[in-house]
């Protein structure tokens, strides 16, 4: 190994969160190094190129608020940003602020390794250089580590396969290809519609179905954008106190509070609105089942109204989750998408997949020859990519151990026996809940006052108490229990890897809330952790 710097910090990830940890780091004076596995900026946005990408946040919200010359610089065209148009910002900002020259790209962290003695961590990257720091900053983000199903016979097909995380930068052409995707989740929802448009036929595997809202994309005018950029001071703050860091409000009143002609209203509204905010049109829609079935039932409606056959319309519509329990998708026509003459879809509940052989797979009634297979099957949400990663912490103890019953931390920022390691807008926050870039800023921030707090008052390491850990644990679980979200077989519970423990990863209680309680922790001289002194 090759030693390298002795740093104060060193951040995992060179995503919306990393990009700015560095910023935000280095701005206080702190000599920092991000390492990031990819040969460039934009964290999932570098690699989720697949057709369709989008983010299902409005573009003008999910950007940095940290710099009005950023906000009035930059001009989104879109309402949704592509993913083109989202790494060619975090490229023009990573310019605009000089970050690469702090960057080490393609270099993955393998291992971080805490010494007791003196509370500095080692950090080894993939080809044996040996960083060491005070701080680690994971920023790996929530959805990075893809997952595969282990179908007997794969690695025996003919074809091409893909995966919707690890798209070719290039692009694919599926004209005249008889094409499967495996998946309708986000990634897959977005990308069915433009690959029925080319491919000769196109046949849709799913296993669960799921909740989407037309997105209602359009470009965005320049009276529009000035708008947005004349109130981005007020738009930011409400979205900071909102329950989902969007700058959008829903009635103050419970669904059964109005008549039905007004919750018809203000569900049109929302729907109009587009995107995943149609959960929050009332305050009770995903804590009372008979506010969810009337949000529901004003759902199915309007997808039923767009599908031809009443048949494949009940193998569209979830019969098994409350709607908003796993997070609402935003399309492009997807239902539409299954008129279409050439696009066949498969309940694999119904008809399994059995295998994959040289020329297509099989399924318990039939054989389908394919081309290409797309792999649209999501993540190891909140932990996978920290899994990836050999951590250490006190009396050598892994957190791949300590979480093996579910993540533990406090405030989702520290876990007892890692001291000086934080994790943002990882399990035990609000995480995927929040505009995730908004939901960044605030826990890059609390870590770098917490630092200068430390650095101010003598201090060398902060820690968080086990009792502080069980007790947010706790309230995580009370929280969810108190809300319809454990009734989803969702990836908020890891519900979709094999073998993952089933708890809630996420705090519930909203943005707006959680972030005052992570300042009431701050201001109460870090409340539930310990402070610690050189020794």
């Amino acid at each position: 190994m090759t030693a390298a710097e002795e740093l104060d910090v060193v951040v995992v990830g060179a995503g919306f969160a990393g990009l700015y940890a560095l910023y935000k780091f280095r701005g206080l004076g702190l000599s920092v190094r991000v390492f990031e596995a990819a040969p460039e900026v934009g964290g999932t946005w570098y690699f989720n190129r697949y057709p369709g990408a989008r983010c299902d946040v409005e573009s003008v919200d999910y950007s940095y608020s940290f710099s009005d010359e950023l906000q009035q610089e930059w001009t989104w065209t879109e309402k949704y940003a592509t993913q083109a148009e989202i790494l060619a910002y975090l490229n023009w900002v990573a310019d605009k602020l000089d970050l690469r020259r702090d960057i080490s790209f393609q270099s993955r962290v393998t291992s971080a390794v805490l010494d007791e003695d003196t509370l500095r961590w080692s950090v080894v990257t993939e080809d044996a250089t040996v960083t060491t720091a005070r701080f680690v900053v994971m920023a790996t983000g929530a959805l990075s580590a893809a997952i595969t199903p282990a179908f007997d016979g794969l690695d025996s097909f003919g074809g091409a396969i893909y995966h919707t995380a690890h798209w070719p930068h290039g692009g694919v052409d599926f004209t005249g290809k008889r094409v499967a995707v495996i998946g309708t989740g986000s990634s897959g929802i977005q990308s069915i519609p433009i690959l029925a448009e080319q491919a000769e036929h196109l046949y849709v595997f799913q296993r669960t179905a799921n909740y989407s809202i037309p997105a209602g994309n359009t470009p965005l005018t320049a009276e529009q954008v000035a708008e947005v950029k004349a109130t981005y001071a007020e738009r930011r703050r409400v979205s900071f106190r909102s329950g989902g860091g969007s700058p959008y409000l829903g009635t103050t009143k419970r669904t059964m509070e109005v008549s039905p002609q007004e919750r018809r209203e203000a569900f049109e509204k929302r729907w109009r609105l587009g995107g995943v905010l149609f959960s929050k049109t009332f305050p009770d829609q995903l804590t009372d089942q008979a506010a969810n079935d009337e949000a529901r039932k004003f759902w199915e409606e309007k997808v039923r109204a767009v599908i031809d056959d009443a048949g494949v319309a009940e193998l569209l519509i979830p019969d098994d989750h409350p709607i908003g329990t796993k997070r609402i998708c935003t399309d492009s026509n997807y239902f539409q998408t299954f008129n279409r003459p050439n696009v066949t879809l498969i309940s694999v509940r119904r008809t399994p997949i059995v295998s994959v052989d040289v020329t297509g797979i099989n399924t318990t009634e039939t054989h389908l020859d394919l081309d290409a297979i797309v792999f649209a099957t999501g993540f190891d949400a909140l932990t996978g990519s920290l899994g990836k990663i050999d951590i250490v912490g006190r009396g050598g103890e892994r957190l791949s151990d300590d979480w093996a019953d579910g993540p533990r931390s406090y405030l989702g920022l520290g876990d007892d026996g890692f001291p000086n390691l934080f994790v943002v807008t990882g399990p035990g926050a609000p995480a995927v809940l929040a505009n995730m870039v908004l939901h960044a800023e605030s826990h890059v921030d609390w870590i770098a006052e917490a630092i200068g707090y430390l650095d101010a008052h003598g201090y060398v390491g902060i820690e968080a108490t086990p009792e502080a850990v069980e007790n947010w644990l706790a309230e995580l679980n009370q929280r969810a229990a108190t809300t319809l979200f454990p009734k989803a077989n969702s990836w908020y519970l890891g519900a979709n890897v094999p073998g993952k423990p089933r708890v809630f990863l996420l705090f519930i209680g909203g943005f707006g809330a959680y972030n005052d309680i992570c300042a009431e922790v701050a201001a109460a001289g870090y409340r539930g952790f310990e402070l610690i002194k050189a020794r």
